[in-house]
């Protein structure tokens, strides 16, 4: 009768064949905290006060092209200041020239109608037709001034 030295028995040589998850948590745990940090950074950062609207939203895109203009009079593409007069390129860089592509404009509501609509000239002067007017959803729409009074 042969016994062993170590006197452990001889299934402790044996090969496990459970899978080790904790690398595999590790490396999720990982991954969370990475998303959990970029998520936030991929919204739009241009401070707008925007105007409601009670109309029903519609889908958004799962890339919108947000063009800002804030109280300032600047005019932002996502989180970059466009030129001025350089709206046309921006945007054709931003598109790859596809003009087809859903513009989502969004303007302070503090700012003039002529200020606006300065943008939206320059939108279709660069054949941009397809603007979405962006306002909060949900949101009670502005009293309309009674007959007769002069804004």
């Amino acid at each position: 009768m042969g016994t062993s030295v170590g006197g452990g028995s001889e299934d402790e040589d044996a090969e496990v064949s459970e899978i080790n998850v904790t690398p595999f948590i590790d490396v999720m745990l990982v991954l969370l905290i990475v998303f959990m940090v970029a998520a936030p950074l991929s919204t739009v950062d241009v401070p707008i006060n925007l105007p409601g609207s009670t109309s029903t939203p519609t889908e958004r895109p799962d890339e919108p092209l947000w063009l800002s203009l804030g109280l300032d009079r600047v005019l932002s593409l996502g989180n970059d200041p466009v030129p001025g007069g350089g709206l046309g390129a921006v945007l054709d860089a931003a598109t790859g020239g596809n003009r087809e592509t859903t513009i989502f404009f969004r303007a302070d509501k503090d700012l003039p109608y002529g200020a606006t609509m300065e943008i939206l000239d320059e939108l279709r002067n660069a054949g941009y037709l397809k603007v979405a007017l962006v306002g909060l959803e949900g949101a009670p729409a502005a009293a309309a001034p009674a007959e007769g009074s002069q804004p």
